[in-house]
């Protein structure tokens, strides 16, 4: 069996079949996410969840794995991709005659790492021993619960929903794990989602159908960037592409973390840069000792040896407006190939779709919007969302009252869609919702929750005595209190909170006292508190800020909050909003508002033609979104909104555009006449 271009060398698999489990062993001991069976009692023993998880972790179809390493891939204008291609194989470790469905994952992060954790999860016994230990650390009495996070994450199925899952491949699946365009071994330039690159996905779809090792029938799989590719892929409507399970993706990838609000994504978008534009330039050994190094893959790397990072520096650097320099104005024109290609069309996806995300990931903004807009019957798409930032993704899942693990879920999903097995799936809670403020994990039947009716909060300026620490401690009421002005600094507090935590992706695992409450970052804040609720209340859907402000420059830069303070004074933010003053311009079009005409969800364009320098002096309506959450107040919590002059790292404004801030005070004009409110979904009268 010799697919298109490629071949079977069981010599350079075991060379490079060793290596890996070098590098694995000793990725593993420096605690790589990874995820396989500790003996411990299944979660959720009874159900669906038990069932899939039984499937997944017990006994498969066929015993062994056979790989064929980096399989050539010829795109249609000529560049070539590389593919490692996992086969079911039988006792002898030959790969099984039988034509089997195909998942095929695109990633920008070397099919090397991919092997790597692969590797650390087919040694032997060594995840067995090596997973308890993780498992059962817990350093929340130390007050870093983000790390107890990051080792729950081993159980969840992060590592192989990542890349390489053996226990999917050995019950009767192939899966084909690229390189994307201008990464790892492949040729080309990275073009980061464009439109070439959402073309390759569509032809490795058509290329893994028509192998002799598969059926024709295609899944994809994959986190992050290989879940948002999954759906470039499948809005494009490749025949053979029948389902899909896309692991934290984002769809409108400027307002998700390239630039929200108006402001660059500081605390994540470099570092990710330089993690993919530096393993890019990692070369295939392997080639050079066999005589067969791509000199076209060379010549491309040093055509484009950092991707993007012009972008970068221009926006960090550009002194004014008028000096923006192209490849920058292309982030802030909605016409422009870069933004045309990072808004996703996911109401064009066709196929099963089982979404996971998390209420603090850095693609929060984005994922309930798409398990919204897939158009496809209710039975064929799943929304889960969980406590989690981006980089302890599925750190919920597998636990006593959650939902299976990940890799689970993708299994029963894959089996379903692509084998016919009547499994239940389908059959799946349509949402399944981590519910802040019971942490609980609830099932409903849509997002927001049914029954949600939107009502206005307005900030008031007297105190509600519960925020002593606070830069201005305020009321949040049913009607709008006494005129008065309240101002805000720009502050590096923030480095000290929640927002911090989700815009680095979690990579920075923050202690509690600055990633679970908010008391520290509200130093610099404006806060505005109900009185406690009497009965518990939930909130489900996205929130509106309605902000009158004054600014003593042309630009200026706001964030809000949306937090639960319990009666001890802890404020656990569940959501947050930032907008640039100078691109407050709504399109009514992609906006939607509640029936008395307040925004729910106000959709800012962020363009430079939309650009509204502000009048120093003169009150200016602000309307900010705040992200869609969902969560529940305890009798005795109260909600409060936070509003600052900015949330570094996890935002900065354009460099131009703070150049016109002047990083001066920011004041809000709480005015009758003129007044402040939140517009938040409520599904009871919670005694206000």
């Amino acid at each position: 069996m010799v697919p298109d271009g490629g071949g079977l060398n069981r010599s350079m698999s075991t060379h490079r079949g060793r290596l890996a489990a070098l590098v694995a062993s000793v990725v593993v001991m420096a605690g790589a996410v990874a995820s396989a069976p500790v003996g411990q009692a299944a979660p959720n023993a009874e159900g669906l969840d038990a069932q899939f998880l039984a499937t997944h972790n017990g006994p498969q179809q066929y015993p062994n794995v056979f790989i064929e390493w980096d399989v050539p891939i010829t795109m249609s204008d000529g560049t070539v991709l590389k593919a490692n291609v996992y086969h079911p194989a039988g006792a002898d470790g030959q790969p099984v005659a039988e034509p089997t469905p195909t998942i095929v994952n695109m990633t920008p992060y070397t099919k090397l790492v991919t092997n790597v954790a692969d590797s650390a999860l087919a040694v032997p016994g060594l995840s067995d021993l090596l997973l308890p230990v993780l498992q059962n650390l817990d350093f929340t009495p130390f007050g870093y619960s983000s790390l107890s996070d990051m080792m729950n994450a081993l159980p969840g199925g992060a590592a192989r929903t990542f890349g390489v899952d053996r226990n999917l491949i050995r019950g009767g699946y192939t899966q084909v794990v690229v390189d994307v365009r201008g990464t790892g071994f492949s040729q080309g330039t990275w073009q980061v989602f464009g439109e070439r690159e959402q073309l390759d996905g569509v032809e490795i779809v058509d290329w893994a159908a028509k192998q002799g090792w598969s059926d024709g029938k295609i899944g994809m799989s994959g986190i992050s960037y290989s879940a948002i590719n999954q759906l470039h892929t499948a809005q494009r409507h490749p025949a053979a592409l029948k389902a899909i399970f896309p692991i934290v993706p984002g769809s409108d990838l400027i307002r998700d973390v390239a630039a929200p609000g108006g402001a660059l994504g500081i605390g994540f978008i470099p570092a990710w840069l330089l993690a993919v534009d530096g393993a890019k330039l990692l070369p295939d050994l392997m080639s050079m000792l066999n005589g067969k190094f791509d000199w076209v893959w060379l010549r491309d790397r040093v055509r484009d040896p950092f991707t993007f990072f012009n972008v970068l520096i221009a926006a960090l650097t550009t002194p004014n407006v008028e000096q923006i320099p192209p490849e920058m104005a292309a982030i802030l024109d909605d016409e422009s190939a870069l933004r045309t290609a990072w808004v996703g069309s996911p109401d064009q996806v066709r196929v099963p779709t089982f979404l996971y995300g998390g209420w603090h990931d850095i693609f929060t903004y984005s994922t309930p919007r798409i398990y919204n807009a897939v158009n496809v019957p209710a039975e064929q798409k799943k929304l889960v969302m969980d406590d989690i930032y981006h980089v302890t993704v599925t750190s919920g899942l597998g636990q006593p009252g959650a939902p299976a693990p990940a890799d689970s879920l993708q299994r029963a999903w894959f089996d379903k869609w692509l084998k016919g097995i009547d499994n239940g799936i389908d059959r799946y809670d349509p949402v399944t919702l981590w519910q802040q403020g019971s942490g609980q994990w609830t099932a409903d039947v849509a997002f927001p929750r049914p029954g949600m009716q939107y009502r206005r909060m307005y900030l008031d300026a007297a105190a509600s005595g519960t925020a002593p620490g606070a830069r201005h401690d305020g009321s949040l009421r049913t009607a709008p209190g006494a005129a008065h002005r309240v101002s805000v600094d720009p502050s590096l507090t923030t480095i000290c909170s929640r927002d911090a935590s989700q815009g680095t992706a979690g990579l920075v695992p923050l202690p509690d006292v600055c990633a679970k409450d908010a008391r520290i970052s509200e130093g610099a804040a404006l806060t505005f508190t109900t009185t406690p609720v009497n009965v518990p209340t939930r909130i489900s859907g996205p929130i509106a800020a309605h902000l009158n402000t004054v600014l003593d420059a042309t630009d200026g830069y706001w964030t809000v909050t949306v937090n639960d303070v319990a009666p001890d004074g802890t404020s656990t933010v569940w959501s947050q909003g930032q907008l640039t003053a100078s691109l407050r311009a709504i399109d009514e079009g992609k906006a939607t508002r509640s029936p008395n005409g307040d925004y729910t969800d106000p959709y800012p364009y962020l363009t430079l033609d939309t650009r509204a320098p502000i009048v120093p002096g003169e009150p200016t309506t602000i309307d900010i979104g705040v992200r869609a959450t969902d969560g529940v107040l305890l009798p005795g919590h109260r909600l409060r909104v936070d509003v600052f002059a900015g949330n570094f790292p996890s935002g900065i404004p354009l460099r131009p555009l703070l150049n016109e801030s002047g990083l001066r005070t920011q004041h809000l004009e709480l005015d009758p006449a003129r007044p402040s409110w939140i517009n938040v979904p409520l599904d009871t009268d919670p005694g206000w």
